[in-house]
């Protein structure tokens, strides 16, 4: 089965990229893994503390991706998948991507304000995107839910 990964995050054009895979998904007979990255933090030196925020760190991912697997099931009838990893978003995502062999295509949501695409996209349909062996989709950010559900 071909599946369609999303990076979850707390953007605006996250929202794009994920009814983008969904409806794919549903029209394909595909899955949906939903892939949230929690970035490390910089004062690792108390580590009592690291730990602590590590874990309410995970309890913001998980409560996040539970919350719209909700809506992936409505839009596609698919129940997807939850990774939720930690380090840099750009080397995550290359890294899940080669351990899942299922996975088909990358789809990034590009972001609205004027100042590019956002650096995940930047980097992974830019810089990087030669060291990704799917293809990536890029969603923009000002498409309307109503024309994403026309186009997939």
């Amino acid at each position: 089965m071909r599946k369609f990964m999303i990076v979850i995050d707390d953007t605006p054009e996250c929202t794009n990229a994920l009814r983008f895979a969904a409806r794919r998904a549903a029209k394909t007979g595909g899955g949906v893994v939903m892939l949230y990255v929690i970035r490390p933090e910089e004062f690792q030196h108390w580590i009592g503390v690291a730990e602590v925020m590590r874990a309410e760190a995970r309890e913001v991912a998980e409560e996040r991706l539970t919350n719209l697997a909700e809506e992936v099931k409505a839009l596609s009838g698919v129940l997807p998948e939850f990774v939720i990893r930690e380090g840099d978003p750009r080397d995550e995502v290359i890294t899940y991507i080669k351990e899942d062999p299922e996975i088909g295509v990358l789809v990034l949501g590009a972001s609205v304000s004027g100042d590019g695409p956002g650096p995940l996209v930047s980097a992974l349909a830019g810089r990087m995107a030669g060291a990704l062996p799917v293809p990536v989709t890029v969603v923009p950010g000002s498409m309307s839910l109503e024309r994403i559900d026309a186009v997939c």
